[in-house]
């Protein structure tokens, strides 16, 4: 097998992960985007003006929002391989100037993008499998009242599992999501043969038409239709785990073909049979294959929200690293896959949420009046971030670039409008979740920036203690100490602590900080930085990419930087426990010093966080107001 071959089945195999990971939130749409747009909510009518231009709207924002935004844009902004929306969002600040107010905006929109994300990730497996189970309504009535308990049993099932890992799971992703779509573009097939005629909605006069004969109510029906987008997000986010040209070669040969089939399948059921708008995917299926597609779709609907699931977890890490969300426990649940990750407390968050929403919507249809605003919110923000980027790469004439974001911002702000009008009826959630999470978010990242100001405030610069040293020199230990510090230019509250109570310092003195950058992972020769600053004394400063895992220990055994002791694997640690008191007189609203004060009692010790061994750490307390 020649390097040709070998890379032709390489990239096949990406191709294969891709549909199971990248594509499932997206490849379930079908089971309630149609039945949403025909659901009575908007008053159409299964006839040929409204099917075809529903069919239109559909296959042109496939096109234009996931083929041409993320599958052509958004892939050639990837941050050093890495997508997301925090990628995109540090990306893009990194093109700007640190202290210009457009970094700082700039980043606000891209922590709120990341909050609806998480409203995403709330509203996915609730709908994704509740529109799944709903085709037991179908075969027949008596299964009604068991949807809901069938629905939650799933949702507790998947949560239990995500602490035993998901490589098992991962491994049947692809193949039977891959199935999935073979279905589906098999039964499409079979009802665009009952009446061809649907095939005439590629033509983009048929949506025209729709919008000129409905007039404004055309634009409250994109609610329905940008429920065929939902998971789009995933083709860009996931570039880093599978490549640009897996994901587009999935996607433009296999996926959006399947999809394209399916709802125009589903279109010309709808004009042979108008009865059917009750649920058309269902319908399409012939009665012999319901049972068998319900399970099937049920396991497309649990890999779809396994797929958020771990993006939730990612996600969470890097905002971790980032500085906005407390540390959380993190375990890796497999000794192959680094970025198979468990995070408990997200996961007990999300099920409680899911089983929340589920209870409370009852329904895919309720739950659709949700979904879109937490898509298309997140969609709005990474075009905003997107044309940063690509302003400042300039790969584009201004006049082609500003012509391509006006229309895409035409685009997104109809898709949110369309949602956002929809408040009462359900699109509060996504939103009020939202503005909860992004409160979090800002007030951990506000309060450590206050803790860091007010621990500079009160400890001391190194030259005046370096020369206070010299004045009365105290006795000194033999080895080496690793002080953990987040200011490397002040004396770490431990040591002043340890010299003041125990009248000693050690002979070698580290002060240590760890910092993360915008990029996914530290290049090597940024690894490490480290500088003598006194008799006895050394700044090191250890680097992280917002994607890696923070492991102290192993980052210093690995650098190899002159002048670095050669004991560190003995050194003993020294790390300040703070102990936290809200004032009104500090930075933030009392409220928020509250909520701050809650999410740090909740956190994982920075120790933890970075591996330190606890048997050779020694903590000191100090207390700190805010």
């Amino acid at each position: 097998m020649d390097a040709t071959d070998r890379s032709r089945r390489a990239t096949f195999r990406l191709a294969l992960g891709a549909v199971g990971v990248v594509f499932g939130d997206i490849g379930t749409s079908p089971l309630y985007t149609m039945k949403e747009a025909f659901s009575g909510h908007y008053g159409l009518r299964p006839v040929d003006a409204d099917v075809l231009g529903v069919l239109s709207l559909v296959f042109w924002s496939l096109m234009l929002v996931v083929t041409f935004k993320y599958v052509m844009l958004m892939m050639r902004a990837d941050n050093r391989g890495e997508g997301g929306i925090l990628a995109l969002m540090a990306l893009a600040q990194r093109k700007l100037p640190l202290d210009a107010p457009t970094a700082y905006a700039i980043g606000i929109l891209g922590i709120f993008g990341v909050a609806l994300f998480f409203g995403d990730a709330v509203i996915t497996p609730a709908i994704s499998i509740l529109g799944a189970i709903e085709g037991l309504e179908v075969a027949t009535p008596a299964f009604a009242h068991t949807i809901v308990p069938i629905t939650i049993g799933i949702l507790v099932g998947l949560a239990l599992i995500q602490s035993r890992g998901t490589e098992a799971l991962g491994r049947v992703m692809g193949p039977i999501t891959a199935l999935w779509f073979i279905v589906i573009a098999v039964f499409g097939v079979a009802g665009i043969l009952d009446s061809p005629r649907v095939l005439n909605a590629v033509n983009p006069l048929y949506a025209t038409a729709f919008v000129a004969a409905h007039g404004t109510h055309a634009f409250f029906v994109l609610g329905a239709v940008v429920l065929a987008v939902t998971g789009a997000e995933a083709l860009y986010a996931d570039i880093g785990h599978f490549g640009k040209q897996p994901i587009r070669l999935a996607w433009l040969w296999f996926v959006f073909p399947a999809l394209v089939l399916n709802y125009f399948g589903q279109g010309a059921l709808l004009l042979e049979h108008p009865e059917t708008t009750k649920n058309p995917f269902y319908e399409l299926v012939p009665k012999w294959a319901l049972y068998p597609t319900i399970a099937l779709a049920t396991s497309a609907a649990v890999f779809a929200s396994q797929a958020v699931i771990s993006g939730a977890y990612s996600l969470a890490r890097q905002a971790m690293q980032l500085g906005y969300l407390p540390r959380l426990r993190v375990r890796h649940t497999s000794e192959t896959a680094i970025g198979q990750i468990y995070v408990p407390g997200i996961n007990r968050l999300l099920l409680v949420s899911v089983v929340a929403v589920v209870l409370g919507f009852g329904s895919s249809t309720a739950l659709a009046s949700a979904y879109g605003v937490a898509v298309t919110g997140t969609m709005f923000i990474s075009t905003v971030l997107l044309l940063v980027v690509m302003r400042a790469q300039a790969a584009w004439p201004s006049l082609l670039l500003f012509a391509v974001f006006a229309f895409l911002f035409v685009v997104d702000v109809a898709f949110f409008g369309a949602n956002a009008i929809k408040f009462a009826d359900g699109a509060w959630f996504p939103l009020v979740l939202g503005v909860v999470v992004f409160t979090l978010m800002r007030t951990w990242k506000r309060g450590r920036q206050l803790l860091v100001t007010e621990v500079r405030r009160i400890s001391i610069e190194i030259d005046p203690f370096l020369r206070s040293l010299d004045a009365s020199p105290p006795l000194r230990a033999p080895g080496t100490a690793i002080f953990m510090t987040a200011t490397n230019d002040r004396i770490p509250l431990a040591l002043l602590h340890n010299l003041k109570h125990n009248k000693v310092l050690h002979e070698r003195n580290i002060l240590l900080t760890v910092a993360t950058v915008s990029n996914p992972r530290a290049e090597p020769d940024e690894r490490a930085k480290l500088v003598d600053v006194g008799p006895g004394f050394q700044r090191l400063t250890l680097r992280f990419g917002f994607m890696e895992e923070p492991d102290v220990p192993k980052a210093l055994r690995e650098i190899a930087i002159a002048g670095l002791p050669a004991d560190l694997d003995q050194a003993s640690y020294f790390a300040s426990r703070e102990t936290l008191i809200a004032s009104r007189h500090k930075g933030m609203p009392i409220w928020r010093d509250w909520l701050y004060l809650i999410m740090a009692r909740n956190t994982v010790g920075a120790t933890v966080f970075y591996r330190i061994p606890g048997n050779r750490l020694v903590e000191l307390g100090t207390q700190v107001e805010i």
